[in-house]
């Protein structure tokens, strides 16, 4: 098979806990130190869900079934991510009382209540701004 250049595909999740917004704190250029969504890149032969769990899981300590993820939608812009084009497929989740640990390449991971007043890595913004909105029309 010939070498076709393609995108890196990753994934990332957006975890609404009843004390704030699960962020983690980057351990590595770019962004290194700032507040991102757990996640990263996907493994050859996985899914999409089962990065985004195993991502969720390595950084936060925090196990989901990727059956319980919920699909907020793909990022492709190719300047979303300076190290080049990389498209995220990110998904939400919603759970009760947890409590992370930092791990893998996340420096930190907290939960922050007041999300809105962070700068968030990458489009993270934007993507919290989807999922929220996702969850909010499930409810009406």
């Amino acid at each position: 098979m010939q070498d076709i250049e393609t995108p890196k595909l990753a994934s990332d999740c957006v975890v609404f806990l009843p004390e704030g917004l699960l962020l983690i704190r980057r351990g590595h250029p770019p962004f290194q130190g700032g507040y991102a969504l757990p996640g990263g890149f996907m493994e050859i032969g996985e899914t999409a869900e089962a990065a985004c769990a195993r991502e969720l899981a390595e950084e936060t300590g925090i196990a989901v079934d990727p059956s319980a993820l919920r699909l907020v939608g793909v990022y492709s812009d190719p300047k979303r991510d300076p190290r080049g084009h990389c498209v995220s497929i990110v998904y939400t989740v919603r759970l009760g009382r947890s409590t992370p640990r930092a791990g893998d390449d996340a420096a930190a991971v907290e939960v922050v209540r007041d999300w809105r007043s962070v700068t968030l890595a990458f489009d993270h913004a934007k993507v919290v701004a989807d999922a929220e909105r996702l969850w909010l029309e499930s409810v009406e």
